[in-house]
């Protein structure tokens, strides 16, 4: 989050000339110990902070200080911004020159879009450390019109209207308060509020979008990289879950482990067929998961759903028996 704190730091300066310690501390919520530390961190990537002493002093730009970078035009400096991603700068020793970079980004930007892509790099996060499986399939590929309908609502903070299709239902219309969008693994998700209850959307089953004007009602300031952990956790930690031991064509491996919230156990048997320990989120969601496989997987245990499967397809047989 550095990175992002720096921006911020540097934003607040130009908008509002000169601030103390205290004020920017009260601003970014940090003590005066980390901004003290920040101030440090710009003057080492280049930009010109300069401290006034006195009672009345405080820190701010040199007049005139503009960084130079042209050419792009506002999604192409959003592009830039989310590809930064933070966790990979701090990991390699680059977070000032991350906030350096993205400075000399938004300063690319017409003033109407600057405040629109600054707060991208606190709704976009990109591959946050979580251990939830997540793996992308021929099936989720995204219509760009449709993410990009998403996007513009997550950061302009107006309400969207997603025509979304969960897991073994129809599709409906609903409207949500968008928070952020999150990327894990390759897969995208929308994270939102819909009636004040929390909501998590996959964004492959969003089959289309539309902004509304109305604003979304939701936080000014939003730690996606805490809101992800703390939506994940409880996920993982419902209390309906289900653990099945699968037998199954290793080719189907990916579209299974696609659905569940975790793998607990994989081993390959001798006809090279796999054995795995699959955790589902509840009943209905595994069976839903372990019908799609058909004769492609085969569940060991536990009995109750063998039989809830071995009626879903009786069932079906009936259905369609041959008239004599």
């Amino acid at each position: 989050m550095r990175a992002d704190r720096l921006v911020a730091l540097v934003l607040l300066l130009r908008q509002r000339g000169q601030l103390s310690a205290t004020t920017l501390a009260r601003e970014l919520e940090v003590s005066t110990r980390t901004v003290l530390r920040d101030i440090e961190a710009l003057s080492a990537a280049g930009v010109p902070v300069y401290a006034e002493r006195g009672r009345h002093g405080g820190f701010a730009l040199l007049p005139g200080f503009h960084t130079e970078l042209t050419g792009l035009n506002h999604d192409e400096a959003l592009a830039l911004l989310v590809a930064g991603s933070r966790r990979g700068a701090q990991a390699f020793g680059l977070g000032s020159a991350l906030a350096s970079a993205i400075l000399k980004v938004v300063d690319a930007l017409p003033e109407s879009y600057r405040h629109t892509a600054a707060g991208a790099v606190e709704r976009l996060l990109i591959d946050p450390e979580t251990d939830l499986l997540s793996r992308r399939t021929a099936a989720d590929e995204l219509a760009e019109d449709v993410v990009g309908e998403v996007r513009r609502a997550v950061l302009a903070g107006h309400k969207l209207r997603i025509h979304y299709a969960a897991a073994g239902h129809a599709a409906n219309w609903r409207t949500v308060d968008p928070i952020g969008l999150v990327t894990v693994r390759e897969q995208g998700y929308l994270l939102a509020t819909r009636s004040g209850s929390d909501r998590t959307y996959r964004l492959s089953r969003i089959l289309a979008a539309e902004e509304l004007a109305e604003a979304a009602e939701r936080p000014v300031r939003v730690d996606l990289d805490q809101a992800w952990h703390d939506r994940s956790t409880r996920f993982r930690a419902g209390d309906d879950q289900v653990t099945a031991y699968v037998r199954l064509n290793p080719r189907r491996r990916e579209e299974l482990i696609s659905t569940a919230v975790a793998v607990l156990a994989e081993e390959t048997e001798a006809d090279g067929r796999l054995r795995l320990e699959v955790t589902f989120q509840d009943a209905r969601h595994a069976e839903w998961a372990l019908w799609q496989l058909s004769t492609n997987g085969e569940v060991l245990s536990p009995q109750w759903l063998r039989d809830a499967l071995h009626d879903r397809a009786v069932a079906v047989a009936k259905r369609y028996e041959r008239s004599t």
